[in-house]
């Protein structure tokens, strides 16, 4: 498990996702967790999504990564971890240090299945969900 000492160590990762200077290996699920943390945080859910959005296929392009049905970037992946991301921001609430924030929220959603319990994976995997918004199909998003 990542476990940020402090802030600075944070900004380290979100700096290098935004500079595409963040290696392909370490743009990991954890990764992509603080830097939708961070940007939870700095700008709120809605500014989060586009930054987070914009630097996930700038990154891909720095990396090589194509489009495809089944690789690249994921829209509706992307939103629900924004909307994840948020409420286990607005739980840990503004007490503590932000390293330590960003920590909770990576204990609170490292769990990659956690998509599942909302979509069926059909409907997950399905190229209307990676380049367009759908809505839930188990579960809703309260």
């Amino acid at each position: 498990m990542t476990e940020y000492p402090n802030t600075d160590a944070v900004h380290k990762i979100v700096t290098a996702f935004e500079s595409c200077d963040l290696p392909h290996d370490a743009w990991t699920h954890h990764a992509h967790l603080t830097v939708a943390a961070w940007y939870v945080m700095w700008h709120g859910p809605d500014l989060a999504l586009e930054r987070v959005r914009d630097g996930i296929q700038r990154l891909n392009t720095a990396h090589g990564v194509p489009q495809t049905p089944t690789r690249g970037y994921h829209e509706t992946l992307t939103r629900f971890y924004i909307w994840l991301v948020a409420r286990a921001v607005a739980r840990a609430g503004i007490t503590c240090p932000l390293a330590q924030i960003v920590n909770r929220v990576i204990d609170e959603c490292t769990d990659r299945e956690l998509p599942l319990s909302y979509y069926s994976r059909e409907r997950l995997s399905s190229l209307e969900a990676r380049t367009g918004w759908l809505e839930p199909d188990l579960a809703p998003l309260l």
